[in-house]
């Protein structure tokens, strides 16, 4: 058993870790402020190679590991959780469905400009009555000779609507009980944008709600084999809880190196309030739930690289090191107290952006759920 990253990983962390400070960090509170989805810094990251880590180098990846994206991942959540997810998003449920499941000709024609980071995908699977019940899907796809023709909507789609979006793909039903996956570039006439939401956090993040009004795009667009795309995102959802988890590391550890600095820096009754129990002892439970997360997370997406069954490591890193980091930014904006409270003050960031990570990609109920079953139990 060993607990020790290797060379490369630690490499890696320390590269990335360098463009995040350098090209993010001194933006981040800005960008919160304005939303600003910032292209410019996405093409960087896609320069570094970020959005094709796990991906094939025939198509322009690095063929890394799950864990060396993992690691990309919680160096960006350290500094902004916007440009985490702007990766992840893009990563985990933007290319992997169709690096995954894709024909040859559809590999070759979207991953080369997705894997470079010169365009985007988005994942569309929720809908505004189907959100932790996917299977509720109303969005209508029938096959019109040789095109599809689309109707629905879909709900709170990442990187959806932004200029380098090139495609999102979606479920849809294409027979009474049968929901496929299809892929419709954008652009595509009757592929609506809906205006981005006004959000609590992840104000540099895109989001978007989709219309598909009589939408056509080729047969051809279809992913994987019909009536598969529900289980071909179930499949997708997995890794994504891991990256989503990865993320929550990171927000952790920026909350445990904030809190520390400001008890070690901040005096109250002649002394460092870092001295007192009160403070003390929040940090102490700041640097425990940091490394329980990250090792949860670290254990799942090795069982990933291993081609071992990792369903169930997924969920329970996913529950807890999102539940942790809501906790986390929680504490150390007590820890701040008033300073805490102002939005110029990164914790504020981290405590708003924070929550929705118990929510996308499997709510913590769903997580619980998963684990249960796990366990044999017939929960339903």
């Amino acid at each position: 058993m060993d607990f020790e990253l290797s060379p490369e990983h630690e490499a890696f962390r320390r590269v990335v870790r360098e463009f995040a400070e350098a090209e993010i960090a001194p933006y981040a509170e800005e960008w919160d402020r304005t939303h600003t989805f910032p292209v410019d810094t996405v093409r960087k990251m896609g320069e570094l190679g970020l959005f094709g880590l796990p991906f094939p180098e025939e198509y322009g990846g690095s063929d890394a590991d799950f864990l060396t994206l993992c690691i990309a991942i919680e160096e960006l959540a350290r500094v902004d959780q916007s440009m985490a997810i702007t990766l992840e998003a893009g990563v985990t449920l933007g290319i992997n469905p169709i690096a995954t499941y894709g024909t040859e000709a559809q590999k070759a024609r979207w991953l080369p400009d997705l894997v470079t980071g010169r365009a985007l995908a988005a994942f569309g699977l929720t809908e505004p009555d189907a959100g932790s019940d996917a299977g509720a899907t109303r969005t209508r796809a029938e096959l019109d000779g040789d095109e599809w023709v689309i109707n629905g909507s879909k709900a709170f789609i990442t990187n959806s609507g932004t200029e380098l979006t090139s495609l999102v793909t979606i479920t849809a039903r294409t027979g009474p009980d049968e929901i496929s996956a299809i892929v419709v570039p954008a652009g595509t006439p009757g592929f609506v944008v809906e205006p981005p939401y006004r959000k609590m956090g992840w104000h540099a993040s895109d989001t978007h709600g989709l219309r598909f009004e009589d939408c056509r795009v080729p047969a051809e667009n279809l992913l994987g084999a019909r009536g598969e795309g529900f289980r071909q995102f179930l499949a997708t959802l997995d890794d994504g809880r891991i990256a989503i988890a990865a993320m929550a590391v990171g927000v952790l550890q920026a909350c445990l190196e904030e809190s520390v600095a400001y008890a070690k820096a901040r005096t109250a009754f002649g002394r460092p309030i870092g001295s007192y129990q009160a403070v003390a002892f929040k940090c102490a439970d700041l640097e425990t739930m940091t490394e329980a997360a990250r090792w949860l997370t670290y254990r799942a997406a090795w069982l990933k690289d291993q081609g071992r069954p990792f369903k169930q490591a997924a969920a329970i890193a996913k529950l807890y090191a999102t539940e942790a980091a809501v906790t986390a930014t929680r504490e150390a904006t007590q820890i701040f107290g008033g300073y805490g409270f102002m939005d110029e003050t990164p914790v504020a960031r981290h405590y708003r952006d924070a929550k929705i990570l118990e929510i996308g990609e499997g709510t913590s109920e769903i997580q619980r759920l998963v684990i249960a079953r796990g366990l044999g139990l017939p929960v339903d």
